[in-house]
């Protein structure tokens, strides 16, 4: 069988595994995404009448999700996605190592195992996991850019990588890794035409983004606050507040890290990484630890140690995947086992989130609501899980449909309250627990306003649901 035929085969696999998982009830964050897609028009915040400190790609790709069917378009996004960083995964490691048939297979296996596993959260659709194919199209791009005969060839594969990373960047403003690369690459081959192009294409991208998200409403001085400062500010609030959940986070993070036997192949193939390159091959071995190290740094430096994070890692071990391919390899015993250990961590993730899905704690509420809610009714949800206001199709008055920004925006909640006493007041507040106050919020003065205006119509196992008084 071909090396070509491998490659399509685990993408093909790696696509089907996720098949299982695509009707399932949507997590907090992507209900969030889809409600705020689905009217993101000019209005009162950043996107229409809601928050999020996320650049506006991410926000088109909801969009696109939402338009095409809603859940199932985005779980399906997600399978493409995927799909995409595997099929160029095998082309990286072609053009990394192209006497080594076993490169690309090597490669394309590394991204297939990682970018579907639950330990990496690949079961539901997230900003890194959407982000894979341009990081990964960006660095193929990058390196055929380096490779180029002519000056030409050089400057427009230069403008595909450009666009390509400022594309993942315009996903997750932490998605960089094609720029990170780039650098290291253009150093260590010193060719400076691909630099340029890079940087036209980057420029180019992200002004066009620019202008098609003003045209929504979404003005650019606003959203350089929103990824830029506001990401500073969260990062001094979560500091400042951590919390023992942050730090089990931290530990559980790291334990599904080691689970899936991703650091054992960092070692196994960084061993071989200080031999010299095969002859005549553009060494990838500065430029994939210069990439692991910006990825390292993005998911211990948030400060959230969200699963998901993990899906970051994915270009960087890929790309150490190519460099140890540019040398020679273990022992095909000890290759075999590693990958057999990754293999079998994936399987079983997979089978045990198959078999157990994880429980929603807002299905209750989600159930409740659907049976008592009223044309014409409002919500907020104190505070996270917009999925609740998705799934319900209810809209909030209040701007911030996630925790943080909460944090950031509105500690005192002197917003809310206000919100609460006013003729607007949404029909309904659902609250996590019992309080409004939580680790960085003083909930003090707006617990005293709800129970004024609202009484407690229901209680779940995690989420109390007040009702306006007089509904």
């Amino acid at each position: 069988m071909t090396p070509r035929r491998q490659v399509g085969i685990l993408a093909g696999v790696a696509g089907l595994c996720l098949v299982p998982f695509a009707g399932r009830s949507l997590s907090p964050d992507e209900g969030g995404l889809l409600l705020l897609a689905s009217q993101w028009s000019p209005g009162s915040s950043l996107y229409g009448d809601y928050f999020v400190d996320r650049p506006p790609g991410l926000i088109a790709l909801a969009d696109l999700a939402d338009v095409a069917g809603g859940g199932w378009a985005f779980r399906a996004l997600g399978i493409v996605a995927v799909v995409a960083a595997v099929l160029l995964s095998g082309v990286l490691g072609r053009l990394a190592a192209p006497g080594r048939p076993s490169a690309p297979v090597l490669t394309a296996a590394t991204a297939a195992l990682l970018t579907v596993t639950p330990l990496f959260g690949g079961t539901v659709v997230n900003g890194e996991l959407l982000g894979l194919p341009f990081l990964v199209g960006g660095i193929v791009a990058a390196l055929c850019a380096v490779r180029a005969d002519s000056g030409r060839a050089a400057l427009w594969w230069g403008v595909l990588a450009g666009a390509a990373g400022a594309s993942g960047a315009l996903v997750k403003q932490s998605l960089l890794d094609v720029f990170v690369f780039a650098a290291v690459l253009a150093l260590v081959s010193r060719r400076v035409r691909p630099v340029l192009g890079i940087a036209v294409g980057a420029v180019a991208t992200i002004g066009f983004a620019l202008w098609v998200a003003s045209t929504r409403g979404t003005d650019p001085g606003e959203l350089w606050d929103a990824v830029v400062v506001f990401r500073q500010q969260a990062a001094s609030v979560i500091a400042s507040s951590a919390t023992d959940s942050t730090t089990r986070r931290l530990g559980s993070m790291l334990l599904a890290l080691l689970l899936t036997g991703a650091p054992v192949l960092v070692v196994v193939l960084a061993r071989r990484l200080p031999e010299r390159a095969t002859p005549g091959v553009v060494d990838l071995r500065w430029p994939a630890l210069a990439t692991l190290g910006w990825e390292l740094f993005v998911v211990l430096g948030g400060g959230s140690y969200w699963l998901h994070y993990l899906m970051g890692l994915v270009p960087a071990l890929v790309l150490l995947t190519a460099a140890a391919c540019q040398r020679t390899l273990p022992g095909q015993r000890l290759l075999r086992a590693t990958y057999a250990l990754m293999a079998v961590s994936t399987i079983g993730a997979l089978v045990v989130v198959g078999v157990r899905p994880i429980q929603r704690p807002e299905h209750p509420v989600v159930h409740w609501l659907d049976a008592h809610k009223r044309p014409g009714d409002t919500a907020v949800v104190a505070f996270g899980a917009p999925n609740i206001l998705q799934s319900t199709g209810l809209r909030s008055p209040y701007p911030d449909l996630w925790s943080l920004p909460v944090r950031v925006h509105d500690p005192e909640l002197r917003d809310l309250s206000a919100l609460l006493e006013g003729a607007d007041r949404p029909t309904w507040v659902i609250v996590a627990g019992r309080s409004l106050g939580s680790w960085g919020i003083d909930g003090s003065t707006a617990n005293r306003v709800l129970a004024e205006h609202y009484d407690r119509a229901a209680t779940t196992d995690d989420w109390t649901i007040y009702r306006e008084v007089g509904r």
